[in-house]
């Protein structure tokens, strides 16, 4: 796996400069930008990933649909488009909700999600994903606080909630 290059951007987005994933990651000072993309059906199920038990952050997690880093001058949704066909084997539009930071002991994330609907078949990386599955939005509420989802995926949800349902 090669060595991205991400952006380090200050609080108003602006880049301060780009420094490799294995500088970046651990160290909670330097915010990069990452995307993620909350992909329901036309039911209102949210897809939910499993990471993969090797993910440096939250292994063996539920978590969002699609996640990733911004890689160096990409904009935010050909990062978003790329991470669903990385991650899900998908390509369906996509619709801007909000953006956040999210931050814990490990790292530091300008966080730009998005959504879309899809309903079909998912071919879901196997190196990165131990499972995707469809969540109820009561099953997620549920899940909050047990240790099954991740952190970041927590903030997600509750940042979806309060920003797109009132």
């Amino acid at each position: 796996m090669h060595d991205e290059l991400l952006e380090i951007v200050d609080h108003e987005g602006n880049v301060v400069r780009v420094a490799p994933r294995s500088e970046v990651h651990g160290d909670p000072a330097l915010m990069h930008r990452v995307v993620h993309v909350l992909v329901f059906d036309s039911k209102g199920h949210l897809f939910l990933q499993k990471r993969s038990m090797s993910k440096d952050v939250a292994p063996g997690k539920w978590d969002t649909s699609v996640g990733g880093h911004v890689e160096a001058g990409e904009s935010l949704e050909d990062a978003a488009q790329r991470e669903m066909e990385e991650e899900l084997g998908i390509k369906p539009d996509i619709e801007f909700l909000y953006s956040y930071v999210h931050s814990n002991d490990y790292e530091t994330e300008q966080v730009h999600t998005f959504r879309c609907t899809h309903d079909g078949a998912l071919t879901f990386n196997k190196e990165e994903i131990d499972a995707v599955r469809p969540w109820s939005i009561d099953e997620i509420r549920q899940a909050i606080g047990n240790g099954a989802l991740s952190d970041n995926f927590e903030h997600e949800f509750n940042t979806y909630l309060s920003q797109s349902r009132g």
